[in-house]
């Protein structure tokens, strides 16, 4: 698919800032770098959940921060699926609750195919607290695909899953992908996750942005 993502900004952030300009033109991009790099801070400003100082955030053709037109289109209006580290699940709620949270009346179909994509069909009525940690996940990216996204935005999905659930999870994150063919923005730290799942990687360290291109090029050189 024709996608492009552009991130040219800067953010400050107490003493530590980012700065990034980048044009990218793939749909599974990695921001990949040890912690405190910068990379959940690049994500949320994708997210709108952190301004930054100036510069743009575009999709496409789509600006969806921009400082000089004035531009700063609001979260829940950017069509993102954010997944954060912590899932952050309704407890009060069922998966198929949980799932069609903020669906917007997306068509039963819809709902079906998320449900077969991540196998998730026999848990539709389970409350949170007896899912475990994997399937948790799971229900998440159910979620974000569900409310409308046109990109799904991951900060280290696997944290706190054990090396299994990890890897079930990860053919998850590959499915996804593939079924749906719809952009994603991963964060990590780790090259065997940014090397199964993207194609494109930028590489952080302390706000800056000091590698970037096709990941098998730049994992080649870690």
């Amino acid at each position: 698919m024709s996608f492009s993502l552009t991130l040219e900004f800067t953010l400050q952030q107490g003493e530590f800032s980012v700065e990034i300009h980048e044009r990218i033109e793939a749909d599974a991009i990695a921001l990949y770098g040890p912690s405190g790099a910068g990379k959940t801070t690049v994500l949320e400003a994708v997210a709108g959940l952190r301004q930054p100082d100036r510069g743009r955030i575009a999709v496409g053709d789509r600006t969806l921060f921009g400082s000089e037109s004035g531009i700063d289109v609001p979260a829940h209006h950017r069509c993102m699926g954010y997944v954060p580290q912590e899932v952050a699940l309704f407890p009060h709620m069922n998966v198929r609750q949980n799932v069609t949270y903020g669906a917007h009346g997306a068509p039963t179909e819809d709902l079906a195919r998320v449900l077969a994509v991540l196998d998730l069909e026999p848990l539709v009525e389970r409350r949170v607290e007896q899912l475990s940690g994997g399937e948790q996940k799971r229900t998440g990216i159910a979620r974000a695909l569900m409310a409308g996204s046109r990109m799904l935005l991951l900060d280290e999905p696997l944290s706190a899953l054990d090396v299994a659930l990890q890897r079930r999870v990860m053919q998850y994150l590959v499915r996804v992908h593939d079924e749906f063919k719809i952009p994603m923005l991963y964060v990590s730290h780790r090259a065997d996750e940014v090397s199964m799942l993207t194609n494109w990687v930028v590489q952080l360290d302390n706000g800056r942005v000091v590698a970037s291109g096709p990941s098998e090029d730049i994992l080649a050189r870690v």
